[in-house]
């Protein structure tokens, strides 16, 4: 890789869809909507969505597998994103009782809904059993919770088995979640089987991070059990392998590279810092050794959304020496994903106005946006996508300058990225920051009213640019 110069800007250069492309070029209409809207404002679009989904029934189409698609509603809270993946066919991943609830008085049948949520209290296991809606059972407190239920109501419930503690190389994926494989066994064919209210229909994984073969081996192991209920005479209708497929936020490669590379210089001393106060991402520096990797979603990657799928699906287990989608068609099973990220993949932005510039103790440029960093805020230690400078200043003033983005809460720590970024021109109060790609899991999932700040409002956009309000929370 080409050397960079020591002071040199380190760019991430985002991705951005032609819906976004055409309402950043109108700066009036951006301007208005902020002034409308108040700042920030999250603005959003169904046509990403729509196109997302349709890629992931193309490789289920390919191999012509029976399948279901459930949008993970928490990674945004728009309720209009839930009724288009309805409105497609497809149904809703639900994680608590608002989200339930919400999505069955927007005329969502319960049969295109499922419950997967964390905690299930009584009301909420009464709500989804009252409305048909198939349950995820966890643990055996909510089993037990969910029987008692029916037994007292008489009511029919439908339900799919949580299931964990897949092994790989002799290694079991560690998780908190779901039914070591041979309990799950024992209930289904045990308690289950036997019950007059509970109607089995499948089982359900969800694994963390984005490793294929752990995918791959998880599949296998439940497929073994699928068949091992098959012997008991045990049908098993889908297998729910869950969510967390790929997003691919960067135009090129070699600028994530050097990213990493740079930062790592800098933590070390070698270079400038390019984050504030040279902060590591999560890495270690002990006795001048750097440890571990930044904590980072991997922003630039090779395997998004339905490419990811395919490697999965493509992909062949050892044990039984087929490809997965072999193994699944030969059952006639339903397999179900449950995307949330990669769903809402260029469905948003958010935009912020510029309120104030400072320079800090040591001489970095501050820009202050009428915002909190909790309204662009994930589990990554720091969003890493170049934001949009859009500025009313005549072309001849503007010579990018470097800084930081700094919101509105009181604390040392309130930087809205933690990476300095690159302006187009020393910002100007009112001048808007764009943050690009940001309605899976950005705009929402930590947002907060400290301070009694107010939540982002949320608009959709229209192929035209007509800018809507959405259908509630």
């Amino acid at each position: 890789m080409k050397p960079i110069a020591k002071d040199k800007y380190i760019p991430l250069k985002p991705i951005i869809h032609p819906w976004i492309e055409k309402l950043l070029a109108d700066k009036d209409l951006l301007a208005d909507t902020v002034k409308q809207q108040c700042s920030p404002v999250n603005i959003q679009s169904v046509t990403p969505f729509a196109e997302n989904i349709a890629e992931y029934k193309r490789v289920f189409e390919q191999y012509e597998l029976k399948h279901k698609i459930f949008f993970a509603r928490k990674a945004n809270k728009c309720l209009t994103f839930a009724k288009a993946a309805a409105a497609a066919g497809e149904g809703v991943d639900t994680a608590s009782h608002k989200e339930l609830q919400q999505c069955l008085e927007a005329g969502i049948p319960g049969d295109q809904l499922i419950l997967t949520a964390a905690i299930k209290n009584i009301p909420l296991i009464e709500l989804a059993v009252e409305e048909h809606v198939t349950i995820i059972i966890d643990n055996m407190d909510e089993y037990d919770s969910l029987d008692s239920i029916v037994l007292a109501n008489e009511t029919t419930a439908k339900i799919s088995l949580r299931i964990g503690g897949f092994t790989l190389d002799g290694k079991t994926l560690p998780t908190r979640f779901g039914f070591p494989l041979d309990e799950a066994y024992k209930l289904i064919t045990e308690q289950i089987k036997k019950h007059p209210f509970l109607r089995f229909s499948g089982l359900h994984f969800h694994l963390n991070g984005y490793a294929i073969d752990q995918r791959v081996a998880a599949i296998a192991q439940s497929i073994k059990l699928i068949d091992d209920l098959a012997a008991a005479g045990i049908s098993c209708e889908h297998l729910d392998i869950g969510g967390g497929y790929l997003v691919n936020y960067l135009a090129h490669k070699k600028e994530w590279e050097a990213f990493h590379q740079e930062l790592k210089q800098a933590v070390l001393g070698q270079r400038p810092a390019i984050t504030y106060q040279n902060d590591p991402l999560g890495m270690v520096l002990i006795d001048g050794k750097l440890h571990g990797e930044p904590t980072v979603y991997p922003y630039y990657n090779e395997l998004p959304k339905a490419v990811f799928l395919e490697k999965i699906l493509s992909s062949e287990d050892v044990s039984y020496g087929q490809p997965i989608h072999e193994l699944i068609k030969a059952r006639n099973i339903e397999l179900r994903i449950e995307p949330g990220r990669s769903l809402l993949d260029q469905a948003g932005i958010t935009v912020a106005r510029v309120v104030f510039r400072k320079n800090d103790t040591e001489g970095n440029l501050l820009v202050g946006l009428e915002m909190n960093r909790t309204q662009m805020k994930s589990s990554s230690a720091d969003f890493l996508l170049d934001p949009i400078h859009i500025t009313h200043q005549s072309t001849e003033l503007q010579e990018p300058v470097d800084g930081y983005l700094v919101g509105g809460y009181c604390l040392e720590q309130e930087f809205l990225l933690k990476r300095k970024i690159q302006f187009a021109t020393y910002p100007k109060i009112g001048d808007l920051i764009i943050f690009p790609n940001t309605a899976g899991y950005m705009m929402h999932f930590f947002e907060s009213q400290a301070h009694q700040f107010a939540l982002a409002n949320n608009v959709f956009c229209t192929a035209d640019l007509q800018i809507t309000k959405h259908d509630g929370d």
